[in-house]
């Protein structure tokens, strides 16, 4: 058995269906169903009928303490993969407090409560206590900006969040690194790029343009549009936790990055010219024509890079989508389910 945190978000729901693609493990879904939480995500795990079999889902809040550590105790899972977070910078300075309860308060009461379950591993299933794992998924962000000329974040860059979403996360991992210094506890942390792919919250930049293309609306472009992100496909990052989970070393940390650095109007402009080929505009223009440039949000960090050189090196993994097939496919997805994100847009008020 394992716990996925934030199972039903964006991530999360992707890195359930793919562990029941490849593993057999029992596997629990933990999620409060915040509002970017939606199981609808895996409504073909459920179809397959591996609901109430190999899957479980629990409604419980990192915030609930008692719930959370009971919940924790009676699964004895093998392995914590924390996803659950507060992730969208524009909320996170809209409303920072939020992030600051679900990402730092969150996360210490998980890691209390696998302190705890590891305890008891070690004073009554020894072997047991050696093969437990926490694996925290963090993000890029928490090592704040790079100009052109800097090299790509590697595990030893400092730490500079330059946003309270980063901040939170860059708190919630200094949490898990003093976990396993103090109480022994055995961690895993993975520092990401830009996901991209199915079932992404539609506040994203990508279903985002997706979205407002096909409705005929503004694409908006924060300042030049010059920001640069490393995009990694979701599908190739559950991959990747997987490669970790089963063979990363106790204590350490891993980046994991797509080696798709590409500035923020170059991915708009892609998926225009992807649309006018799969769903052209019906007066015959191009979508790029929607494209309008808004101002530029606070602290809007210029560049972020990956050098994911050591999960390479040491774990064997490696994206298997280039930007360019992974947008393809991702764009393909959204035009296939437009139902999935209308219903999400209804539920969630952004329609």
């Amino acid at each position: 058995m394992i716990i996925v945190t934030g199972g039903a978000g964006f991530i999360g729901s992707n890195f359930v269906i793919d562990w029941v693609e490849h593993r057999t493990d029992p596997l629990a879904v933990v999620d409060c169903l915040s509002y970017a939480g939606n199981l609808a995500n895996l409504d073909d795990v459920s179809a397959a009928g591996r609901f109430d079999g190999q899957v479980s889902f629990f409604k419980v809040n990192l915030l609930d303490a008692a719930d959370l550590s009971a919940l924790i105790h009676k699964l004895e899972p093998t392995a914590i993969v924390h996803f659950a977070a507060e992730s969208h910078v524009d909320r996170s300075i809209d409303g920072p407090g939020e992030f600051i309860q679900t990402n730092v308060v969150g996360t210490f009461n998980l890691l209390q409560s696998a302190r705890s379950l590891h305890r008891f591993y070690i004073e009554k299933q020894p072997a047991r206590a050696s093969s437990f794992r926490l694996l925290h998924v963090s993000t890029d962000e928490v090592f704040g900006s790079l100009s052109s000329a800097d090299p790509p974040f590697s595990e030893q860059t400092p730490y500079a969040p330059n946003s309270p979403y980063a901040a939170s996360k860059a708190s919630s991992d200094h949490l898990v690194r003093a976990w396993h210094h103090t109480y022994g506890l055995p961690t895993l942390t993975t520092n990401c790029s830009n996901n991209y792919g199915p079932f992404q919250f539609p506040e994203k930049l990508i279903p985002l343009m997706i979205s407002h293309a096909i409705a005929g609306e503004p694409l908006p472009v924060y300042g030049d549009g010059k920001n640069i992100r490393d995009w990694l496909y979701v599908k190739d990052h559950c991959a990747a936790i997987r490669a970790v989970l089963e063979n990363g070393l106790v204590g350490q940390v891993y980046n994991i990055g797509g080696s798709a650095e590409m500035t923020n109007l170059e991915v708009v402009q892609t998926i225009c010219h992807i649309l006018d080929r799969y769903n052209p505009r019906k007066d015959g223009l191009s979508y790029i024509n929607q494209i309008t440039f808004v101002p530029d949000r606070p602290g809007h960090d210029r560049r972020y890079a990956i050098d994911a050189s050591k999960i390479r090196d040491e774990l064997g993994w490696r994206p298997n989508e280039t930007f360019a097939s992974g947008i393809e496919k991702t764009i393909a997805w959204y035009l296939g389910h437009s139902d999935w994100m209308r219903a999400l847009q209804q539920r969630k008020g952004l329609t």
